[in-house]
């Protein structure tokens, strides 16, 4: 990431130069040279630059710093992070109900009818799932039983050897490595992810699938090898057979022992035993909200997904909103911060669904929504940085310099699907004032569309929508996704940014616009020099036309002015 930053900055650079020489107008050349002197600030950043002012996010992030308890925050993550959270089971509603409680005790749901707070149910129970115990012993004949994984509370750290949706099970039998070995009644024990081999195994007789799969983004980049001791956290399908997930240290000795096994003519075999609980329950989702004073019916979403049991995804996400929201209120009632002119609504539970049942029964018009995921991974732990997820725009159908991809990769997108509106713009801003605030030791990046988060739900209705959060994090989705992995200042800084993002788009204030129309033609000019670079005439025309109508969305977003923005013109080629 260091050599993005560098590129990035030098990007930047480089264009205020050229630009600075090509007689352009001086209002521009005077904004391009003021951001040049703020680049020192921003070159933790990869992406544009932004206009530093007091304008816009700015206005918030001081006592929004100043409010937020990191310790707070740390506590409800530790609470959370007990659970195993499967949706509407009930460790998803156990963790609920203590956000209720703290959320309750800032005032939500008091007397202030203002500050309401709610529970919304799906259409459907849900047919919930609970794992109990499980427990993997390694048997080689003239040998101690080795057990490989174990657990029987919900906070151990091999929780998740059980799929989500595993069933019960209680079976001893030999093991087979290759699938040409699988006979009627074995166990299959591969390093391939359990959904390609499931339905050969079950056409061969197995007794059950045990998978040491990973992604090749859990590669500890350290070199400490730390995800030999991971187990993936997944899903399998209710009708598949018994089945665990493993880590690769487990089936490496499971391999071993079956090289010793062999030499000696000795028996290998598996005992496999596992309890679940399946259990019909309402599917919650626990809103929060605080009603705007101008424009009560117009909302900002901020979503937290609760299920998923790790400490970062999404327990800091989902602790580190609630502790965002505590902390506004109290902003709010000590007139640190003004009233929001638009709703803030914030949503926590099953991600997705939370986003489509409040979607499909608000009555509150959606102006913009904003997901907290990931948000308090450890730079030093886990490698992972701060990210921003943008609206689909130019950059997810062709990635130029600065912009990137993730190991997550690339999102299906075609012109259709972009959004023109500035959102990344603001939340852009708002990273920026952060990381002054942080004086500039805050390493973030951005990065176009991908996908998988609460945010789709509301693009795929035509609302902007970005995502927060942290990658690559070797822990994601695995067994080693705990407290040790979660920074709570980094919880502090993330969830600054969301929050005054958030407000932001609520209450436009002077200078905003100004502001927002300035950095988003700094990001107007980068894209530009980028597509002229590799001569891509069609890239940059997209960008043209994304700024021009993007510019359009924020002059009404601040100035309440709905107007037609008119296409760009062909640019004449240098």
């Amino acid at each position: 990431m260091e050599h993005r930053c560098s590129r990035a900055s030098l990007a930047v650079l480089a264009a205020l130069m050229g630009w600075a020489c090509a007689g352009i107008e001086p209002e521009l050349r005077s904004l391009l040279e003021a951001t040049a002197q703020e680049s020192a600030a921003q070159e933790k950043h990869t992406g544009p630059s932004v206009e530093i002012a007091d304008s816009g996010p700015a206005r918030y992030v001081r006592p929004l710093h100043e409010a937020f308890r990191p310790h707070r925050a740390m506590e409800l993550v530790t609470f959370i992070d007990r659970f195993y959270r499967a949706p509407a089971n009930p460790g998803y509603d156990e963790v609920l109900e203590r956000l209720d409680r703290a959320l309750s005790e800032a005032g939500f749901g008091g007397a202030d009818a203002r500050l309401s707070l709610e529970y919304l149910e799906a259409p459907q129970p849900e047919h919930a799932w609970t794992p109990l115990r499980a427990e993997l012993v390694l048997l080689v004949d003239g040998q101690e039983p080795r057990v490989l994984h174990s657990f029987a509370k919900s906070e151990d750290v091999d929780r998740v050897m059980l799929p989500i949706n595993a069933s019960s099970c209680d079976l001893t039998a030999e093991v087979a490595l290759r699938l040409d070995e699988l006979r009627k009644g074995m166990i299959f024990v591969t390093d391939v992810r359990s959904s390609q081999v499931m339905g050969r195994a079950k056409d061969r007789g197995a007794a059950a699938v045990i998978s040491a799969s990973l992604e090749a983004y859990n590669e500890d980049k350290t070199g400490a090898q730390r995800q030999l001791e991971a187990i993936k956290f997944t899903r399998v399908s209710s009708d598949d057979l018994p089945t665990a997930q493993i880590s690769p240290k487990s089936f490496h000795a499971i391999e071993a022992a079956a090289e010793g096994a062999s030499k000696r003519g000795a028996k290998l075999r598996l005992r496999f035993q596992a309890e679940v609980e399946f259990e019909e329950r309402p599917l919650r989702t626990l809103v929060a909200t605080i009603q705007g004073a101008k424009h009560p019916g117009e909302a900002i979403a901020t979503v937290s997904h609760v299920q998923e049991p790790g400490a970062n995804d999404n327990a800091s996400g989902a602790a580190g909103l609630v502790e965002s929201a505590r902390s506004l209120v109290e902003c709010l009632r000590a007139g640190t911060i003004p009233w929001p002119d638009r709703t803030l609504v914030f949503l926590w539970g099953d991600e997705f669904r939370q986003s489509e049942i409040w979607l499909n029964s608000t009555k509150l018009k959606p102006v913009a929504g904003i997901s907290s995921d990931m948000t308090g991974q450890s730079r030093e732990g886990t490698q992972a940085i701060a990210l921003l997820e943008r609206t689909p725009d130019p950059g997810a159908i062709k990635v130029l310099d600065p912009d990137f991809h993730t190991p997550w990769g690339a999102g299906q997108v075609s012109p259709e699907d972009f959004l023109y509106d500035g959102l990344a713009v603001i939340a852009r801003c708002a990273i920026a004032d952060v990381t002054m605030l942080e004086e500039g030791n805050w390493e973030t990046a951005e990065h176009p569309w991908e996908g998988g988060s609460d945010h789709d739900k509301f693009i795929q209705r035509g609302i902007p929508a970005v995502l927060f959060w942290h990658f690559t994090d070797f822990t994601y989705h695995t067994s080693l996704d705990r407290m040790q992995y979660v920074d709570p200042a980094e919880m502090r800084r993330t969830g600054v940014a969301l929050l005054a993002t958030a407000l932001a788009v609520a209450s436009a204030g002077p200078g905003d616009l100004e502001r927002y129309v300035n950095s988003l033609e700094i990001e107007r000019l980068l894209r530009r020099r980028a597509a002229e670079e590799v001569n891509d005439e069609d890239m940059r025309d997209a960008w043209e036309k994304w700024s021009k109508r993007s510019r359009g969305w924020l002059r009404n977003l601040c100035l309440g002015i709905d107007e037609e923005i008119p296409e760009p013109k062909e640019a004449t080629p240098k």
